[in-house]
């Protein structure tokens, strides 16, 4: 998904992939604003598409139509994977087909994998849409009674936005277009932390419980709890430290001190007079990213994500 992502121009804004289907919002360019593509980018990007075989196969017709001096032959090869860029129905398409080919590899079955055409519905790029739709894809796992947190199931967008793993970059950026200033300026960087308190509101508030009306015959729906939507309201969707404590905390590792900031303070202070650090760091207890930790604080700040998956190699253990 994220290879085709790359090639094809379009942006996955969030995914949902479930036991027999999954679910895209996906951000679809206009096709006149995507720059042609040039030889150069079309060699580093054809292993985003190809296995190893088929692309030497790629490389060798273009360097022979180099050599030939041929710039039809080399147009008509880069016409070739143009046309298949900014294009919907072929990112599904390739999609669909590289998942079927895994799965039957994998199974050792043959024949088709999924069971008709894609079924597609046209978004406005509103903020409000866009907040609907995602929230839809996101809430799969729990509506279906999978897990009681949607950042619980590990194949979501939202869940692999908050893990820190390899694609949460990715993902967060994803969710950060549906700020309505991102769509109305596409070189506004999205601020994650504010994405992230945004989106998790809305996302627990359309997922509420709702229980069954016996007067009126109408069913429920499985969601959160109220308790746990006034909860996430009311830290204003700052993730509970007993959440993120489920993933690899580097300040735990890596933090060089942890605890109140007059502590910090106190061990930067020790640590200036042995000479262990230098006087000329503007050192200070730092604030720690990634959740609503209160009043604790760190000696060192970390440049690099804070948070990492639970399967993920701590560097600060050997």
């Amino acid at each position: 998904m994220r290879n085709l992502e790359r090639f094809m121009g379009v942006r996955v804004v969030t995914y949902c992939l479930m036991g027999n289907h999954f679910h895209l919002l996906v951000e679809v360019p206009d096709i006149e604003t995507l720059v042609p593509l040039t030889e150069e980018q079309l060699r580093e990007l054809l292993p985003l598409l190809h296995e190893p075989g088929a692309v030497d196969t790629v490389l060798q017709e273009l360097d022979r139509a180099v050599e030939t001096v041929d710039s039809r032959w080399q147009a008509e090869i880069l016409e070739r994977y143009e046309r298949r860029r900014g294009s919907l129905s072929y990112f599904l398409k390739e999609l669909k087909q590289r998942v079927t080919r895994y799965m039957n590899k994998r199974l050792e079955r043959t024949g088709t994998l999924w069971e008709g055409r894609f079924r597609s519905v046209l978004v406005e790029g509103h903020e409000l849409a866009l907040l609907t739709v995602a929230a839809y894809i996101d809430l799969n796992p729990v509506r279906a009674g999978l897990v009681k947190k949607a950042e619980d199931y590990r194949w979501s967008g939202y869940a692999e936005a908050i893990s820190g793993a390899k694609g949460a970059r990715l993902a967060r950026q994803g969710l950060g277009v549906i700020l309505s200033e991102c769509l109305h300026d596409p070189e506004l960087r999205s601020d994650w932390k504010r994405t992230q308190s945004r989106y998790r509101q809305f996302l627990y508030e359309e997922g509420e419980e709702v229980r069954p009306n016996e007067e009126t015959g109408e069913g429920g729906r499985t969601g959160f709890s109220e308790a746990s939507v006034e909860e996430v309201i009311k830290s204003e969707g700052a993730l509970p430290i007993a959440a993120v404590l489920m993933h690899r905390v580097r300040y735990l590792s890596e933090g060089v001190a942890l605890g109140t900031g007059e502590f910090v303070e106190e061990v930067l202070a020790r640590e200036r007079e042995r000479g262990r650090m230098s006087t000329k760091q503007e050192g200070s207890a730092r604030r720690m990213q990634g959740a609503d930790w209160g009043e604790l604080r760190v000696l060192r700040a970390l440049r690099r994500e804070a948070i990492l998956p639970a399967e993920a190699e701590d560097p600060g253990h050997g």
